[in-house]
């Protein structure tokens, strides 16, 4: 048993795979059942393995999917937002080269280890990070017109889904990845596989609504040909979705660094978004959670408590908190962290944040309030503890050690 990040995997011995399903707050999954859209989800829930899990925090992309595939949370592999501010370079960078990851991956050790692995995201940032070290198939559906046999394991790709390249700003770029990993395991029919979705439909509509049922009666049909293909799945998410917003229906916003430079001076502090990437056209940068670098001398305890007094904050933490409540790396967060309540999110300046592509009232991430996540497999587990706190990274080792 190949061991990875302190935790031993087996290696599969049915094809498995594993699912995040971006943005998926766990009442979309109940909604979509409650419709009689999702049979295959409403089966599973009931014959299978269902749990409420807890993601990392900041409830982002990034640190959310790496944790799932080190089974650890970012303090064992680094990666703490989809952006950061590097101090050693002075720069603001997008945590998307594999160089900032600290840990291996269980894709690459079992992929090391003799199992023939996949991995399939909808959006390109993620591809290097989640396929670093692994040998084996590894692309993103947002380029999946560009894929060669040195670059990602696989070519042709289109030929082999039988769909165009999808809009980045669209649901077609999930149901991409769902359709390629149901085709994979009908040709390849790799040993374990990881597909990773978007929160593009999320982003835009709540649980229950006809484009939210649409999204969860799509991937239903997917995971139901993988079931039928023989697979163990386990679905998870790396965050969950809420409305950030007003009575009025306008986002609820509280800009940071314009309240920094009113109480310390302009461009004293630094506030840092990690819920910044380069698909921000659905969210405006607008997240539930921030990192603050403050001038040397600012006491960061005073600082903190007048913060927490304002409105809309659920809670302001030195580094040193920050680092041991969410599992962070101290190294790469700021002096102070701030996380907003489940209505409001955070932003740096009013002049930053371009909110006119808005189409629908903000829905956003980031905080405390999308850590619950569904952890669901399609196997039932004896004696499972229903009462221990499951988190998201624990999907690899239910469905390699427990579900088979």
């Amino acid at each position: 048993m190949p061991e990875v990040n302190r935790r031993h995997y087996r290696l599969p011995r049915q094809p498995t795979v594993v699912v995040c399903v971006d943005g998926c707050e766990p009442e979309y999954i109940a909604q979509a059942v409650a419709a009689g859209v999702a049979p295959w989800l409403a089966r599973v829930l009931a014959e299978g393995t269902a749990l409420i899990a807890d993601g990392v925090v900041p409830t982002f992309t990034n640190p959310n999917n790496l944790s799932i595939v080190t089974g650890a949370p970012p303090s064992v592999h680094g990666i703490c937002g989809n952006y950061w501010y590097d101090t050693a370079s002075g720069a603001e960078v997008m945590m998307n080269d594999p160089k900032w990851l600290r840990a291996p991956t269980i894709l690459s050790a079992l992929a090391t280890a003799g199992a023939s692995c996949a991995v399939i995201t909808a959006k390109d940032k993620l591809r290097k990070l989640l396929g670093h070290g692994m040998r084996g198939i590894c692309f993103s559906s947002e380029r999946a017109d560009q894929v060669s046999l040195a670059e990602n394991g696989i070519a042709d790709v289109l030929t082999m889904v039988g769909m165009p390249v999808p809009d980045v700003y669209s649901a077609d770029l999930s149901e991409f990845v769902f359709a390629a990993g149901v085709q994979l395991m009908r040709g390849v029919r790799p040993d374990l596989m990881y597909l990773s979705s978007t929160d593009y439909v999320q982003h835009k509509h709540a649980p229950g609504t006809p484009g939210a049922n649409a999204f969860y009666a799509m991937m239903d049909r997917y995971l139901a040909q993988l079931d039928a293909a023989g697979c163990v799945i386990a679905l998870t998410a790396d965050h969950g979705m809420n409305a950030k917003t007003g009575m009025d229906g306008r986002p609820d916003v509280i800009y940071l660094q314009d309240l920094m430079d009113e109480w310390l001076g302009v461009a004293r502090a630094r506030v840092i978004l990690p819920i910044t990437d380069p698909y921000v056209v659905h969210h405006g940068a607008l997240g539930s959670f921030a990192t603050v670098y403050l001038p040397n001398g600012t006491a960061a305890d005073g600082l903190a408590q007048r913060l927490a007094a304002r409105r809309g904050i659920e809670g302001v933490f030195t580094r040193s908190q920050a680092a041991e409540r969410f599992e962070l790396p101290a190294d790469r967060i700021g002096d102070l962290v701030v996380v907003s309540e489940r209505s409001t999110v955070i932003g740096t300046s009013v002049a930053r944040h371009d909110l006119s592509a808005l189409e629908v009232p903000l829905r956003s991430h980031g905080g405390v309030t999308e850590q619950r996540v569904p952890l669901i497999l399609n196997r039932r587990i004896a004696g499972i503890d229903r009462e221990r706190r499951w988190r998201n990274f624990d999907a690899f080792d239910l469905a390699l050690n427990h579900a088979q």
